[in-house]
């Protein structure tokens, strides 16, 4: 079971034997489809959920001339 509150209200999802998951009575097969129903906006939905934390920003390679 995950849960997540958002807004002052808490979400609870079911993830299932077959991998997929259920949510208000309705079987997604991805986490970001929830997450999008949740918000009304495109979400990663491990990020959503707490499973996995944001992208660390690329380190920028530095332009120029040669060493």
């Amino acid at each position: 079971m995950l849960t997540r509150e958002y807004r002052g209200i808490e979400y609870h999802v079911t993830v299932t034997q077959d991998g997929k998951y259920e949510y208000q009575g309705r079987s997604y097969p991805s986490l970001s489809m929830i997450a999008r129903e949740i918000t009304g906006t495109r979400w990663s939905g491990p990020l959503f959920f707490g499973l996995r934390g944001p992208a660390k920003p690329k380190e920028k390679k530095a332009r120029g001339g040669r060493p």
